[in-house]
């Protein structure tokens, strides 16, 4: 990574944390202990990959970050609200995330339950009472956008399709399927709603930009695999082999690791096709790109 991407990168991890922080319930506002529980979730950790995203999309067309700000906050919500819910005992049962205790570990699973819906609420509520794009149908279409990536044809319907393939041997089209919704759904929502803060783009151009942030959200998947196959506990702030221990079905499970390496390469060089058109509008994507596919965390 080059050190002004770092730069970039850094200042919009620091601004969208600083924006969670005024965006959710201070801890002293009743019912204290959900909101502080709805803190303690989303704020002090994670990559921010998909306001990085979310960010980059924006500045491909010109989009006035303070609205991209509150899409990525939006995006980051619903994420955070997932990895709550996937953590409890009767999904994933995992006790760390992002180093530290999980949610319902901190709080009892009642209060990480009700966390994760509040968080959920909130991202909706985020998007419907800030003015985000010029066009009211284009705001409404970035409702129905997040609501789509969210929900049963999205990142819930590929955590049931996981669910239900523990201790199953997957084909590769099988995995890629669950994939598309369990994380893609959520990257290419981070993408599509940055950009639609912008300047309106062709009906071409968005093709090409949802086929790029299609790309990114397996790239991501096949290096999380990796990297929960090869890395640490303590590099990765979560319980690392947990994939393994669970008998999921995995990139790593079903290719090997080179080969998993390879295809992140093939991804890489897909996602960068998508985005010629764009010319160097699209510089921070593919920076975001090599961030993804070269992250070690």
């Amino acid at each position: 990574m080059t050190a002004d991407f770092q730069d970039w990168a850094r200042s919009r991890q620091v601004r969208i944390e600083n924006s969670l922080q005024t965006l959710l319930p201070a801890a002293n506002v009743a019912p204290e202990r959900l909101h502080d529980a709805m803190r303690y979730t989303v704020l002090g950790g994670g990559k921010r990959v998909r306001p990085l995203l979310a960010f980059a999309a924006g500045e491909l067309n010109g989009a006035d970050e303070e609205r991209v700000t509150i899409a990525a906050a939006a995006v980051e919500l619903i994420h955070a609200y997932s990895l709550v819910h996937d953590d409890l005992p009767c999904m994933d049962n995992d006790v760390l995330r992002r180093g530290k205790p999980t949610c319902h570990v901190e709080y009892g699973e009642a209060i990480a339950l009700l966390a994760g819906d509040s968080l959920q609420s909130l991202a909706f509520q985020l998007l419907a009472e800030n003015c985000l794009a010029d066009n009211a149908q284009i705001q409404l279409q970035m409702i129905k956008r997040l609501a789509y990536a969210s929900g049963s044809r999205g990142m819930a319907g590929g955590q049931a399709v996981d669910l239900a393939s523990v201790g199953k041997m997957l084909s590769l089209p099988e995995l890629e399927f669950m994939h598309i919704h369990k994380t893609g759904a959520l990257i290419r929502a981070a993408v599509m709603l940055g950009a639609s803060c912008g300047s309106r783009l062709s009906e071409n151009q968005l093709m090409s930009l949802d086929h790029f942030a299609k790309c990114m959200g397996l790239a991501f998947q096949v290096v999380d695999d990796l990297l929960d196959a090869e890395a640490t506990t303590a590099t990765l702030g979560k319980t690392a082999g947990k994939d393994a221990e669970n008998n999921k079905p995995t990139y790593v499970s079903i290719l090997g690791a080179a080969q998993a390496r390879e295809l992140a390469e093939a991804l890489r060089r897909d996602a960068y096709q998508s985005l010629e058109a764009f010319g160097v509008m699209a510089e921070r994507l593919r920076q975001v790109t090599d961030f993804i596919i070269q992250r070690e965390f």
